[in-house]
């Protein structure tokens, strides 16, 4: 019988990690560099239109994580994960080629169908390998491994960009990372399915009975008040991803200067859930949860009232910090209210909401932003998270 633990499968569980940093790193040589191809080479203005790639990308990774979690069991995660490298190949060729809009806009299409099979199978598979008791950790260090490598990677093409222009030195990283993570997920990771047979014989919960979608999202009460959350997560780091570069290059920091500033908060988001995902093992999530939206809504207010580059590097920090908090929280709350042999299945549904929340948040922020100001819109999603923070106080139950 195959055993689970971290320490049992120690080996295919760090290449996990590895594979997933690779994940992380193809998101994160978009991270600072696009919104400025797209104001400077496309000459493209309004700010709907310029983080229309974010909503074109968000679109895809919902529907791939959705088909993700509902084909798990089905395909094999293995299978799954290769397929998802496969899409990702292309990406940073075209970034480099483009010369209309709209490849960019393809090409984000591809970047999301590739990160919802890619990161979606490292998650799941880590979860199967850990067992019960080592879910949060596990998670920790899968979104550990990814946002470390979205900053340092967006930090390292925005440096590239400084000293050598946007196009192409930048994206060459990203070929090599593609096929570094096509090689390893064909020859060295192995499929997690016996794990998950081995778990269900030992799990007391029955599976649900009727449709998972409508219990997920709606029926079972933790579970849709985690789903909300995961939603307006990501629906304000689609405003921070979309806007910020626009918003700091307004207010005078240099590219250099901007990608640092946008690193950090990924990089702590990474570090921390090293630690967090560890405690989302032992203490109550729902207060986890509500501490970690309620500070990310805080942070974003104090955002639009910064000023200089002192402020924005300390709340990229504390922004960071209340992604850590609620991120392997997220997942390890949805891992433990569902059946193992249902589980990928919640967690691509749960997925499916949280990366909606990048097409919803890019789509209202630019609206927002074309209407009113970059100011009002970051007060307003600010205000959206802190109402997030309120339905998980009043929906969740303890635990």
């Amino acid at each position: 019988m195959t055993e689970l633990g971290l320490k049992q499968n120690l080996k295919q569980f760090i290449l996990l990690v590895i594979c997933n940093g690779f994940v992380g790193a193809m998101i994160g040589m978009e991270r600072t560099i696009i919104p400025r191809i797209a104001e400077g080479e496309f000459q493209i203005e309004a700010k709907t239109a310029i983080i229309s790639f974010i909503i074109v990308f968000g679109i895809a990774k919902a529907i791939s994580n959705y088909f993700s979690g509902a084909l798990a069991n089905r395909v094999g995660r293995k299978n799954l994960l290769s397929l998802g490298w496969l899409f990702a190949i292309p990406v940073p060729i075209i970034l480099i080629y483009a010369d209309h809009w709209n490849w960019i806009i393809a090409c984000n299409i591809l970047l999301g169908i590739s990160q919802g099979l890619t990161w979606s199978s490292t998650l799941v598979m880590k979860i199967d390998l850990a067992g019960e008791k080592s879910r949060g950790m596990a998670v920790g260090w899968n979104e550990f491994a990814g946002y470390t490598s979205v900053g340092l990677m967006a930090f390292a093409t925005a440096y590239i960009a400084q000293q050598y222009g946007l196009r192409p030195y930048p994206f060459y990283a990203g070929i090599v990372v593609a096929i570094l993570g096509l090689l390893m997920s064909i020859f060295l990771i192995k499929d997690t399915a016996a794990h998950v047979k081995n778990e269900a014989t030992l799990s007391e919960k029955e599976p649900e009975k009727g449709s998972v979608f409508l219990h997920t999202t709606f029926i079972n009460k933790d579970l849709s008040a985690v789903t909300q959350a995961g939603l307006v997560n990501n629906f304000n780091d689609a405003m921070v991803w979309g806007l910020f570069p626009i918003y700091l290059a307004i207010k005078g920091f240099s590219l250099s200067e901007l990608g640092i500033i946008l690193a950090v908060y990924p990089i702590v988001w990474g570090l921390g859930q090293l630690i967090t995902g560890k405690a989302a093992d032992k203490l109550d999530k729902k207060k986890m949860l509500v501490l970690g939206m309620l500070l990310q809504a805080i942070i974003l207010v104090i955002f639009a009232n910064a000023a200089t580059y002192t402020h924005f590097i300390i709340l990229s920090v504390f922004f960071g910090i209340g992604k850590a908090i609620v991120y392997p929280t997220f997942l390890a709350a949805v891992a433990e209210r569902s059946h193992p042999i249902q589980r990928a299945e919640s967690l691509g549904i749960w997925r499916f909401w949280r990366d909606g929340g990048y097409a919803i948040g890019a789509f209202a922020s630019g609206i927002l932003a074309d209407n009113f100001s970059i100011t009002t819109t970051i007060m307003a999603v600010g205000g959206l998270t802190l109402l997030s923070s309120f339905i998980i106080q009043i929906r969740m139950k303890k635990g």
